[in-house]
């Protein structure tokens, strides 16, 4: 059993902070995705792979680790697994071979996958009436590690070569380790399946879970937009007319980190009953992302305001979506995480990859049309879908 009595949020702040760290780690590549294409004499195809592979690892780990919250003490697995995405950090810090940093990044991706045992783990310790709150919070922290990390990376590069990022956030993830250490308390999970019957049994949640899998499916397609915004925009402002540096370019992650903090307070509305209704307004908010940024070639103003809408959708959804499926099945909170951010991930790739090949062909155009597009899926599907949601919250 989790030892609740000392919690506070201060604790859960750092584990935000924490969160955002870790995650971080997964996304500095993505402003320096010209400056690695130079480096290593890449085309613009192969260098957006780079975003790929590190969305294959986090997802694999969503799978196959993020069970193992469930079935071990939390804050061991937790540092173990810090520690780990430092060495993957160095390893592409080191790299002298495009292959190289295919495998730091793989190996990053494969252990940031921290951040989504520290949610359910805060969840778990948090009061039962402010759950919602507090995923909010840990999501805000989230996101924001996930924009800022544009940002820092892009600067660093200006300042030093595209190395350093990787130098300075495993080094960071080491001090990270040694605080959470000292801070996390002992977390002991309820469940005693072993390994192989935990990860069936996120199959299982999936299977017998309406409510599970149509917020997984809305997670995708949100996230499907995502990694095709963030894929693509590098690519976008780092050519003729803009020619932005990288450091220039990871600014535009500040624009993002607005809307993430505007959505940071979203959870409450789930503690309070609201989550259909916000997560109505958060798809619309969604498709209305896209719309200025039709004009970009006019304005990048318009791609700023698109940047804010995108955030503040995909902030304001995650949270929404995270805490409908931790009501589920409280002491299965990592096998639901597993269950729903593979998704995600999933969606994050395939948005990465559509996102090469229409930029290739069809430029930003084709990008906006895809994007909106996804977004009309995801509306579909949520109107097909939610009263199945609604029918299961009744007969709990």
């Amino acid at each position: 059993m989790t030892h609740q009595q000392n919690i506070n949020y201060k604790l859960i702040g750092l584990m935000a902070l924490a969160t955002g760290i870790v995650i971080a780690s997964n996304y500095y590549s993505q402003p320096l995705l010209e400056a690695i294409a130079t480096s290593f004499s890449l085309s613009h195809t192969s260098a957006g792979f780079i975003v790929t592979i590190a969305q294959i690892g986090y997802g694999i780990g969503l799978l196959f680790l993020v069970p193992l919250g469930d079935m071990f003490e939390r804050r061991r697995l937790i540092i173990v697994m810090t520690l780990l995405t430092a060495f993957g950090l160095f390893i592409t810090a080191f790299s002298q071979s495009f292959w190289q940093i295919l495998i730091g990044t793989l190996l990053t991706g494969l252990f940031s996958i921290v951040a989504q045992l520290l949610i359910p783990f805060a969840a778990a310790i948090a009061p039962h009436h402010q759950k919602g709150k507090t995923v909010g919070i840990m999501i805000g922290g989230l996101l924001l590690g996930i924009l800022s990390a544009r940002t820092v990376a892009g600067l660093l590069a200006e300042f030093n070569g595209w190395r350093t990022i990787f130098w300075f956030a495993g080094i960071l993830l080491l001090i990270l380790a040694s605080v959470l250490l000292k801070a996390l308390p002992i977390s002991y999970p309820e469940n005693k399946l072993s390994y192989l019957k935990t990860i069936l049994s996120v199959f299982q949640l999936i299977k017998s879970e309406p409510i599970l899998r149509l917020r997984a499916l809305l997670g995708m397609l949100t996230f499907t937009n995502f990694g095709l915004f963030w894929t693509s925009v590098t690519f976008l402002l780092s050519a003729s007319p803009f020619n932005y540096s990288e450091g220039v370019i990871g600014l535009f992650g500040l624009a993002g980190i607005v809307g993430a903090l505007i959505a940071t307070n979203v959870g409450h509305y789930v503690d309070k009953g609201q989550a259909k209704s916000v997560t109505k307004i958060g798809l619309a908010f969604l498709l209305l992302s896209w719309l200025p940024m039709v004009f970009v070639q006019y304005s990048i103003y318009g791609l700023i305001v698109g940047i804010i809408l995108l955030d503040l959708a995909v902030q304001g959804l995650n949270v929404i979506n995270q805490s409908t499926i931790y009501k589920i099945l409280p002491e299965a909170r990592n096998r639901l995480t597993s269950a729903y951010m593979t998704s995600c991930c999933s969606g994050t790739a395939i948005g990465s990859v559509i996102a090469i090949y229409t930029y290739k062909y069809h430029g930003w155009l084709g990008i906006v049309i895809s994007g909106l597009i996804i977004c009309i899926m995801n509306l579909a599907i949520w109107f097909y879908m939610h009263k199945h949601e609604t029918k299961e919250f009744h007969s709990k």
